[in-house]
């Protein structure tokens, strides 16, 4: 049976380096709600759960809340109703005894033009009351050094593409060692080698054992770097658990390789097999929906029986694309 790789890549390299410490959630929300002037509801009724030491997806279109939401949960606005708590504290209330215990980048890195990357960084980090000044240059030059800024730490932010401004602003994130790290659509601007190495420094960050909550409208992204995720849509929690978890939800797709397509086509539908696709010696399907485990063998008995030449057969496991379009009944940029 064929199997897609994109899923086993995350349950492997992240759920090892990232499986949840346990204890209770880092992030919790109840009836979370934000309603903007004029009406607009941009969150509504979340109640999200954040475990310990996961790298947590934040999944959703552009415009499905998960900016709001952060926003929220750093203290930035106040909810219009519900509640939130972040290790283990009440936001908005407690954002002085919360923030020094987060790392984040939200809505791209706020910084000063005229200052280089590494006075920049000089300057985050003298604001921080609990970072000792004797060991500042250390600290911004590994935090340099980790997001590939290293050589242009003396070049001013002014002149740094979109790209390098984002990783300027992780940086900034990981000036200090965070109990949790909070990114908002990290890889925006990064071309893909830019993006891989933003995804590596993710997994590095979780395996020292930061809670990662990543927002994200990249599909490919979750799936490669989280252990758990969670899906928005219109202001509204769809679902949330394992990554793993959220793709077992989307059915399979059957693959059929064979010369005689025509002749496949005949059998699978006859065996109420759905959304046929016809493709040069390949013919794809979704399973019927009443498939238990012998309709697979009975199905390939029924294509050999009616003179089928078979050269490949197998279920293609369901993707976080499957389960959502399966969830909501529609799709989003899935490019990685």
């Amino acid at each position: 049976m064929a199997h897609s790789p994109a899923l086993e890549s995350a349950a492997g390299a992240v759920a090892e380096a990232a499986a949840p410490a346990g204890g209770p959630p880092v992030i919790r929300t109840q009836g979370l709600t934000k309603r903007f002037g004029g009406g607009q509801l941009a969150v509504d009724g979340l109640d999200l759960t954040v475990p310990r030491g996961s790298v947590f997806g934040f999944l959703g279109p552009n415009g499905s809340g998960k900016t709001t939401t952060i926003r929220m949960l750093m203290g930035l606005i106040a909810p219009t109703s519900g509640v939130a708590t972040v290790l283990g504290e009440s936001m908005p209330q407690s954002v002085t005894r919360v923030l020094p215990r987060v790392g984040a980048l939200i809505e791209g890195p706020a910084l000063y033009g005229f200052l280089s990357g590494r006075d920049n960084l000089r300057r985050f980090d003298s604001a921080d009351p609990t970072c000792d000044p004797r060991t500042r240059d250390a600290r911004v030059d590994r935090a340099l050094e980790r997001v590939g800024l290293a050589a242009a730490a003396g070049k001013k932010a002014r002149a740094y593409s979109l790209g390098m401004k984002q990783r300027l602003g992780l940086a900034a994130a990981l000036l200090q060692p965070r109990e949790l790290l909070v990114l908002d659509e990290p890889t925006n601007g990064l071309d893909p080698q830019g993006m891989r190495e933003i995804r590596a420094l993710v997994r590095e960050v979780a395996a020292e054992g930061t809670t990662v909550f990543l927002s994200s409208h990249l599909l490919d992204e979750i799936e490669q770097v989280c252990t758990h995720a969670a899906v928005m849509s219109k202001g509204r929690l769809v679902v949330q658990g394992t990554v793993a978890e959220l793709a077992a939800r989307a059915q399979g797709r059957l693959v059929v390789r064979t010369p005689d397509t025509t002749g496949a086509v005949a059998v699978l539908t006859a065996h109420e097999v759905t959304e046929l696709q016809v493709t040069e010696g390949q013919v794809l399907g979704r399973p019927a929906a009443d498939a238990d485990e012998e309709w697979l063998p009975r199905l390939c008995a029924a294509l050999v029986a009616a003179g089928v030449r078979v050269r490949g057969f197998g279920l293609e496991r369901g993707t976080l694309e499957d389960a959502f379009v399966a969830l909501t009944g529609e799709g989003f940029d899935v490019a990685g």
